[in-house]
Order: structure tokens, then C-alpha cells, then sequence
């Protein structure tokens, strides 16, 4: 899970149009954060993809959100499932769709792979979720592990996600949507990188993602862009990789798309019939980095983009089967999106003042912003750092100058700043093509992460260091105190097994107590949720009812003295330990006067659920309540019956009572004990709940006698 922060669309605990309450943030992503919440109507758990605010008014991603929305018409279990698009009040636009619960292929990557046996069959699962998207038109276009869910970490039971929830909380890796096209080098497909991309494209990426699932790593598909163009036109190296998998993944990731399965059902029918054509292998080693052109959209006709595609490929053919168009096309659009340009000769404008040496600057400490101040080596590179900037909420002072630096300077720099930016504070410093790193964070994983992304060459030829530090990430149990407080209304609240040094990340948090009802429980767990990061919040609390609470704010405070109050049935001689009764049942009540207890006085009353207290002893049928009269010189332990079995009741004074419908749930008896009386006068049978609450309140203030000890037990009453 990940920490809020205060430009998050949305907090634990949030109730979203009366219906969702949010409970975790899942990821963010370039342009979205993903959100797990809870239906309060159905109960049914649903990730949650909010649009940030500041793209919730584009039309071209409210564009985008409605053609993802429109993936609902698929019906596969291998597709995750869509509901609808929905904005709040406050206009954030946020998109419903099923949660798969289970590991990512990624993790399965990062523990070292999957057998040949597993990986065909999540061939076939995946095969048969882009045949039921390809037959609505829809290409995924940045098919990898991190988009596949292995719901309950079964195979047989992957699930393609969109845009991807786990991907989302990847440093470097969130995907750029609307017009451009988005994929990691290592999945994409060669025809990806000039932008046409067809249903066959997703089938190169399944390829990639077999190969990679069972090397435990993905394919290498080069540092920087020159040897991505030169490496994706080669097949992948599929040595060592058994049958049939290995002649599968061969023909899934060939070069050119004409020599590919034509569909995701030929991809099926080779899984279930037989090996597919297996073409020649390739050198390995591919690193994941996210690759960006201008592109379709996310859904493109199938039969259209083949037309398109062979065409394509005659005009190649014509031209001597060239690259360097696509050469010179990359080129361009890296230097036009802030990765590439000669930026040192300025041949491409004016030149630039000389800047000796070239640096970048950016810092941002705990609980702030980041200022950065430097150079940039085009209007382009400034307009797009200022741009990540200014996303950060942060500032920057960006001159533009020439200097020593290589092409892939600018995107090197917007990746370094995207990757840092998952941790709590960081600074980058960059000298040329060199950069130094530091930062910290008190998620484990998420140092793993940022340290293994920044411990290579980067894609524009940039390398560096990088120090992040994991630091101790405590909440206080005083910081909670005060949330325990305010939503008590029953008494005190406490914290059970509290650490001494703070609840650490993996810790519970456990409330003990009582509340008045159960949206009490329900305020008090959203408060402490809000506030609880990744551990669990565990509210073990009695839920009671107004009433009694009533009292139990107003009793004395004195300790239990041995009183016990035992429960059974007017018509039978069996106990009822549980202390529960059904309509039409006879309670019948003792309290046991202790051993040691031969003076003093006794009082027994009900807390009755309906609001009223019926004072069982003493009362106007059974005035003394003194001990000596109770025990009647019985020595030891002695039961005192206080409600009776009606049969035994029948013609005398004794109380007794049958179970209605017309006041159902939890009721108290309550065994107070004092030295002398507490009260001057006696008090009738049945009073209301606020009287007799106001009349202990009085004792107390009076402080002229003093309850000695308090006894009490729960009876509870229920329909059958």
C-alpha cells in the first residue's frame, strides 16, 4: 500500500457519492491514482482509477476514461471487469472496476520465474482475455507483467489489467495515455515504435511476457534508443527455453507482424493443438524501460490496422527495407519531447549560451515541495521539466544553455525526478551525465525499487549513484489517544498491547471498550483508518445501546468485588451461561454474596434496553437488602435469587419476568455494593434510565457514601 498525500484525489476513509468507502491507495500513475474501496451498500470490494484533478476538465482524458469505461461490454473473466465512470461533487472523475486480488506476474519475475508448464497455461488464459478485447476492437498496447494479476495466484486464473493497478506503484513505469502511444521497451512491439499498432502488437508483448516469466527477467531490449531500434528487429532469444514454449514464444515475437500468430485464436488453437513455427534465436538481456511515441489509440480495428500494416511494409520494401526514417522519426520526437537533440552544437536553432559545468538541481524535503533551479537545453526540455515540476506542486528556475551533455539528457532527468518522487524527501544534482541521488523512505520495497531503477545506465546514457535511505516509519499511540477520546461515548477507550516505542508499520492497532452503537464502531474505525497507514485497525469493543451507556458514565468508579451473576430458565433446571434468551423464555437471575462479605448492603438492577432501570432488589416488594438479612446466617458463599421462575413466583411478591419482542437486545444487571445505604429513600420498581443515572450522579457529588464495588454482566434477548 501507499502513503497519502495532500494532493490525493482521495483518503482512507472517504465515502465517495454515498456508496464507496475508500480503504487504501493502490498506486499512482501519470495521470491517475487507483484506489481500493468498499461498497457499503453490497459490500463488494472495487478498485477505484481517479483522474487527477488537473487532468479531470481535458477533454482528451475524459475521452480516454470513457473509451476505458467502454471495456464493460467485455465479458471474460481473464479481462478485468468495468463498471462506469462517475464524479463527485467536487468534479473528481473516477472510474469503478472490479478488484483482482493476487500477486502480479511482475512479483513472480522477482522470485525467479515460472515453470514452462505454468506459463502455457497462462499463455492460454491470457490468449483467450485479448481475444474477447480484440473482438470489441480493443488493443491493450502496453501488454507486460505488470498487467497481468494472477487472481489468487493461480495460473489458470490471470486476469489482463488496463493501465495497470500494480504498474501504477513502479517508479518509471507509469504509462502516458491519450494520443501517444506507451510501452516498455522491452514488450513493445517493433512496430510500436512508429507508431502502428494492431492486435498482432499485443501478441508480441504475451511473447515478451512468456520469455520473461520464465527467465525470470525481461527481454533485453537495449540502454538507449539507437539500440532498441537495432535489437527490435531481431527475434528474441529464446535458448534453453523447452517445447513447446519455446517455438510458442518464437512465433508470438516475431519481428515482422505478417510472420506472427494473425490472432489471439490461432494463439489458442497452437496452445491446445500443438507447437507453434519456431523462428531463430537472439542475443539476451533487455532492461523495462517505458518507451513513448505518437501512435493509435488505445482501440484500433484489427482488420484495419493489418491493411495498414502490410502497406507499411511494401513502402519499406520499396525503400530497400531503410530504417532511417524511423531512425530520424525517434530522433525527432525524443528531442521534441525532452530525450534527445544535439544540444551542444545548436544546429537545431540559435545558439545557446555555453554552460561549463552543465547542472540541474532539484530538492524537496519532507512535507514540502520541490524548488529546482538550472539549465535546460532546449524551450522543449524547460517546458517539460517545468512541466514535472509544477506537477510535484513544486518550482522551478530553469535557464536555458548549451553544453557537454548527451542526447538523452532531458528524459534522463524527467525520469530521474518521476522515480524520486515516490519517496518522502529526495535531491537529485546533476553535473552533465552525471547524477547524484539521495533521498529516504519508510517503505522497504519502495527503496528495493528506486535503488535497483537508478543503479544502471539510463536510457539517455546518464548514470550515476544513488544513497536511499529506509527510515523507521512509528505512529504514536498518542497520537491516536485524542481520535479515542472525542468518539467515546460509552466510556473510556483504550489501546490494547501498545509498543512501547510506537505502532511500527506491521503492527495492529487494537481499541478496547464499549460504544453506544455500531455507527459509533463505524466512526471510530474511518478516524483511525485515516491516520493508520498500513496497519491493521482491529476495534474490539462491546457495542451497548444509549441507554446503558447512559449509566455506565455515571457509575462510581469502583472495582469488581466478587459478586457473581449467574443466569438460568424458570422452567428447567439448566444454567444458561451464554446469558441468552428468546422471545417467550424465562430468565431467571442470582447474584452470589462472596464469603467474605457478611455486612453491608446490596443493590440489583436491570439497565433495560428499552431505556428504563427495574430495580430487582431492594424494592417496594423486598425492602431490605442489608447482607445479614440476605445471607439469613448462612456462612460461605450465598446465592441470592433476585428474578424468579414464574412457577415459583405464582402467588407470592417475587418478581418475574417473560422474554417479549417489544424490547430486544442487550440489557445489564448491575450488583453495586456499599458499606452503608446509598440511597434515603427507596426507589421505585421502574424509573427512567436518565433518573436513575442523575441520581448516581448526585451520589458522587455528594461524596457522603461511597460504592464499594461494582458487578455486572450482559443479558442479551432475541427473537428465535
Amino acid at each position: 500500500m501507499n502513503d497519502s498525500r495532500p494532493g490525493d484525489a482521495f483518503r482512507p476513509g472517504d465515502l465517495l457519492n454515498n456508496t464507496y468507502r475508500i480503504e487504501a491507495l493502490l498506486g499512482r500513475g501519470g495521470t491517475s491514482e487507483v484506489y481500493r474501496a468498499r461498497s457499503e451498500i453490497s459490500g463488494r470490494v472495487v478498485a477505484l482509477k481517479a483522474l487527477r484533478s488537473e487532468f479531470s476538465r481535458n477533454e482528451d482524458f475524459l475521452l480516454l476514461m470513457t473509451r476505458e469505461e467502454e471495456m464493460r461490454d467485455i465479458r471474460h473473466d481473464a479481462v478485468v471487469r468495468y463498471s462506469d465512470n462517475q464524479r463527485t461533487p467536487e468534479g473528481t472523475v473516477y472510474l469503478v472496476m472490479d478488484y483482482v486480488d493476487g500477486p502480479g506476474l511482475d512479483h513472480k519475475l522477482k522470485e525467479g520465474g515460472l515453470s514452462a508448464e505454468d506459463l502455457l497455461v497462462i499463455g492460454a488464459r491470457v490468449a483467450e482475455g485479448l481475444q474477447a478485447a480484440h473482438s470489441k476492437n480493443i488493443v491493450h498496447r502496453d501488454l507486460s507483467p505488470d498487467n497481468i494479476i494472477l487472481r489468487n495466484g493461480n495460473p489458470a486464473e490471470a486476469v489482463i489489467i488496463d493501465f495497470g493497478i500494480a504498474k501504477d506503484t513502479n517508479p518509471g513505469a507509469a504509462t502516458i495515455v491519450g494520443n501517444e502511444f506507451a510501452g516498455k521497451y522491452a514488450y513493445a512491439a517493433p512496430e510500436q515504435l512508429s507508431g502502428r499498432t494492431d492486435a498482432r502488437s499485443d501478441l508480441y508483448s504475451l511473447g515478451a511476457l512468456l520469455l520473461a516469466g520464465f527467465r525470470g527477467r525481461p527481454p533485453n531490449a537495449g540502454s538507449n534508443p539507437m539500440e532498441v531500434l537495432q535489437k527490435k528487429g531481431e527475434p528474441l532469444d529464446t535458448e534453453g527455453v523447452p517445447e513447446p514454449l519455446k517455438s510458442l514464444i518464437g512465433k508470438l515475437s516475431h519481428p515482422d507482424p505478417a510472420q506472427r500468430f494473425q490472432s489471439a485464436a490461432e494463439v489458442l488453437a497452437a496452445i491446445r493443438g500443438g507447437p507453434a513455427a519456431a523462428p531463430a534465436g537472439l542475443p539476451a538481456g533487455l532492461e523495462d524501460r517505458t518507451v513513448i511515441m505518437p501512435g493509435k489509440a488505445a482501440a484500433a480495428k484489427p482488420g484495419a490496422e493489418a491493411t495498414k500494416a502490410k502497406a507499411a511494409g511494401k513502402a519499406e520494401a520499396a525503400a530497400g527495407k531503410s530504417r532511417l526514417p524511423l531512425v530520424l522519426t525517434l530522433l525527432v520526437l525524443l528531442a521534441g519531447g525532452g530525450g534527445a537533440g544535439a544540444y551542444f552544437s545548436g544546429m537545431f536553432g540559435p545558439s545557446l549560451p555555453l554552460a561549463e559545468p552543465y547542472t540541474f538541481r532539484v530538492t524537496k524535503a519532507e512535507g514540502g515541495v520541490p524548488e529546482a533551479v538550472g539549465y535546460a537545453p532546449s524551450e522543449a526540455v524547460q517546458r517539460t521539466l517545468s512541466e514535472d515540476i509544477a506537477r510535484l506542486s513544486g518550482t522551478a528556475e530553469l535557464s536555458l544553455a548549451r553544453g557537454e551533455i548527451g542526447e538523452g539528457w532531458g528524459g534522463d532527468v524527467s525520469l530521474l525526478m518521476s522515480t524520486l518522487a515516490t519517496l518522502d524527501e529526495w535531491s537529485l544534482s546533476v553535473d552533465g551525465m552525471t547524477f547524484t541521488a539521495t533521498g529516504s523512505t519508510a517503505d522497504a520495497a519502495r527503496q528495493d525499487s528506486v535503488t535497483a531503477l537508478l543503479g544502471t545506465t539510463l536510457p539517455g546514457g546518464m548514470s550515476g549513484t544513488a544513497d536511499i535511505a529506509l527510515k523507521s516509519q512509528l505512529l504514536a499511540a498518542t497520537a491516536l489517544q485524542p481520535i479515542l477520546d472525542q468518539i467515546a461515548d460509552c466510556g473510556p477507550l483504550v489501546q490494547q498491547s501498545v509498543p512501547s516505542e510506537g505502532y511500527a508499520e506491521a503492527d495492529r492497532i487494537v481499541v478496547a471498550g464499549r460504544l453506544a452503537d455500531n455507527g459509533s464502531r463505524i466512526r471510530l474505525f474511518d478516524a483511525l483508518r485515516a491516520v493508520a497507514g498500513p496497519r491493521e485497525v482491529v476495534i474490539d469493543a462491546e457495542i451497548l445501546n444509549p441507554a446503558l451507556c447512559l449509566i455506565e458514565t455515571r457509575l462510581p468508579a469502583a472495582p469488581a468485588g466478587g459478586f457473581d451473576i449467574s443466569f438460568g430458565f424458570g422452567d428447567s433446571a439448566d444454567p444458561n451461561p451464554s446469558g441468552r434468551y428468546f422471545v417467550g423464555e424465562n430468565p431467571v437471575i442470582d447474584v452470589d454474596i462472596p464469603a467474605e462479605v457478611t455486612d453491608g448492603y446490596l443493590y440489583v438492577s436491570v439497565l433495560d434496553v428499552s431505556g428504563n432501570v427495574f430495580h430487582l432488589l431492594p424494592n417496594q416488594t423486598r425492602p431490605d437488602n442489608s447482607v445479614a438479612a440476605l445471607r439469613s446466617g448462612q456462612p460461605g458463599a450465598v446465592p441470592v435469587r433476585v428474578a424468579y421462575g414464574l412457577t415459583e413466583a405464582q402467588g407470592t411478591s417475587k418478581l418475574a419476568f417473560t422474554v417479549d419482542a417489544s424490547s430486544l437486545g442487550k440489557s445489564k444487571v448491575i450488583a453495586l455494593y456499599a458499606k452503608a445505604p446509598l440511597f434515603a429513600t427507596m426507589r421505585e420498581i421502574s424509573e427512567p434510565a436518565a433518573d436513575y443515572a442523575q441520581a448516581l450522579a448526585d451520589l458522587v457529588a455528594s461524596g457522603t457514601t461511597t460504592v464499594t464495588s461494582i458487578d455486572s454482566r450482559i443479558l442479551t434477548t432475541a427473537q428465535p
